[in-house]
């Protein structure tokens, strides 16, 4: 029997959210504003990643958005209406913790500006042939403060970042997956479905062990390459235990019946 879907919204519908367990998928909901975020919805959109976070029978996220666009940014209108400044990566903003579990992005269209720091805050981009990135907070006069600046240098390299935190300049979906600034690139108009699929795959798996090496990796990038082995010695460590003893039984168990039906 299919697990109920439950949908909720936040920020007055700008920020949807559709739990099926074990993945929750939120949807950016600004399709008039190419999915440009107003604090309001900021703050939404930072409050259903906390619920989702702590939900226990939620395994994996995936972020998308509606009109073929994943996220122009910050609102500029509301900006330079005199409204507050709000950086995302803030304590107040959407991009101040990032959530224990996988984050998949799901991006079709521009995520530009603050939209760009919001695509790095997943752990997995996946897009089409219509995505395009850029830093255009460049072009506008708005500062960076949404993580950018840590995050892209750490993905693609730091010449690479540069190049496009200093310039301004817009990458599209083939350089982005060269580069490493997407994960891969899926079928036009489709990167909300595979990115739920990726998700219930990723769901199925053994959680203690994908956290903990998730949470490995990230610990592990402002150590040396010496103190980063000790550290995912240490989660390893703390991981194992009855529950990793009984993954691999039944993973033993699976590799040994295939195998049997390909000698039978």
């Amino acid at each position: 029997m299919a697990t109920p879907q439950t949908s909720i919204s936040f920020a007055d519908g700008n920020i949807l959210a559709s739990r099926r367990v074990p993945v929750t998928t939120i949807v950016i909901n600004r399709a008039e504003e190419k999915n440009a975020l107003d604090a309001k919805t900021a703050r939404g959109l930072a409050d259903v990643l906390q619920l989702t976070d702590n939900d226990d029978e939620i395994r994996a996220i995936v972020l998308a958005s509606t009109g073929g666009a994943f996220c122009s940014g910050a609102d500029l209108k509301e900006l330079t209406g005199g409204a507050d400044y709000l950086p995302w990566a803030g304590d107040e903003g959407p991009l101040r913790v990032a959530p224990r579990k996988p984050v998949i992005a799901a991006i079709e269209g521009p995520a530009c500006a603050e939209g760009l720091g919001l695509a790095l805050f997943c752990d997995i981009r996946l897009i089409d042939d219509s995505a395009v990135f850029g830093v255009l907070s460049r072009l506008s006069g708005m500062p960076i403060g949404d993580g950018t600046t840590a995050r892209l240098p750490r993905l693609i390299g730091l010449s690479r970042a540069l190049d496009m935190i200093v310039t301004g300049r817009t990458v599209g979906a083939d350089e982005a997956v060269a580069t490493g600034l997407a994960t891969r690139k899926v079928m036009l108009g489709t990167t909300r479905v595979e990115a739920e699929k990726l998700a219930h795959k990723l769901a199925e798996l053994p959680q203690g062990p994908l956290l903990a090496d998730l949470r490995s990796v990230y610990e592990g990038l402002d150590l040396s390459c010496g103190d980063a082995i000790r550290r995912e010695v240490d989660v390893a460590r703390a991981t194992f235990g009855p529950e990793t003893r009984a993954s691999i039984a039944r993973h033993l168990q699976r590799v040994t019946g295939s195998i049997r039906l390909l000698r039978a």
